[in-house]
């Protein structure tokens, strides 16, 4: 039986030569987690979100593009074949690079050479785009776990996407920093979409009081409505789940965080977001922002 990489693979080249009619495409969401800092979870939550999201029988691909740190790879204790920087180098299709994680989850991983890509020449770059595209249809969500902070390449990508997830902790710097990245964001677009997680919380009362005073801020000084998925607990199961290289939800899929993990998927599932282009958009923004 061919993995979900093959599969992929497979189809794509069929459809090339015109041996298969594939049946209308579904549509694939565009989601950047962000934070404003680093240091406050955003790459775990993105990894066991996007555990969750297969849980619920999503096709999900996370794209490693927080440049210089990528580390996907390491969480997993999977060391990538290739990566986007070896995909440029070589001239690889983006199957040659995806890699296939625990449960049929789909990722990509950075490299150290990634942040050479928008460095490159437009011919490349666009090359590199279009590859992305033929994913279209073929996953139900791409994650892209990006940098922290406002750096050129991340404000891009929040631009971008879809829906934007916005990690942040109690630590009153955590919430400066991201309340930054709004600000930032909805001076440039005020029609993105962003929801709030709070991590690393010592109770629930703490992450909804959290959640609940930066939805204030953000109203009352920008006029702009931030949701919230809700609040991940202060979890010993998170960092030993890291020593072990295993992701959360698989390593401690009782424990109080997957747990919450697992209601902020149900949330995130029943929004009814507008859709924008999905992929297809975002990779127009992309090439001509």
């Amino acid at each position: 039986m061919l993995d979900q990489v093959s599969q992929l693979r497979e189809k794509m080249l069929k459809k090339k030569s015109g041996v298969l009619d594939l049946k209308p495409i579904k549509k694939t969401r565009v989601l950047a987690v962000t934070s404003g800092k680093g240091g406050v979870g955003k790459t775990n939550f993105a990894l066991n979100f996007g555990l969750s999201l297969v849980e619920q029988n999503k096709k999900v691909l996370i794209f490693d593009v927080d440049l210089g740190f990528a580390n996907i790879d390491v969480l997993l204790g999977q060391m990538p074949r290739e990566t986007i920087a070896t995909m440029i180098e070589k001239d690889l299709t983006v199957y040659d690079i995806i890699e296939e994680g625990p449960n049929g989850l789909l990722f990509i991983s950075g490299g150290n050479g990634f942040n050479e890509l928008f460095r490159m020449d437009d011919l490349k770059l666009k090359k590199f785009f279009q590859e992305l595209g033929t994913l279209q249809g073929q996953v139900d969500y791409i994650i892209l776990d990006t940098g922290a902070g406002l750096s050129y390449e991340n404000l891009r990508y929040i631009l971008a996407a879809d829906d934007v997830i916005l990690v942040t902790t109690p630590e009153p710097t955590s919430i400066t920093d991201a309340y930054s990245i709004v600000k930032m964001v909805h001076g440039k677009d005020p029609n993105v979409h962003m929801k709030l997680v709070v991590n690393q919380c010592v109770s629930l009362k703490e992450g909804q009081r959290t959640a609940a005073n930066f939805k204030q801020a953000a109203e009352q000084f920008l006029g702009k409505e931030i949701g919230t998925l809700g609040s991940i607990p202060n979890d010993s199961h998170i960092p030993e789940a890291v020593k072990k290289q295993q992701p959360l939800m698989l390593a401690y899929p009782s424990s109080e965080s997957a747990i919450a993990i697992r209601q902020m998927t149900g949330e995130f599932l029943q929004l009814r977001m507008p859709y924008k282009l999905g992929l297809k958009g975002f990779i127009m923004k992309m090439l001509f922002k």
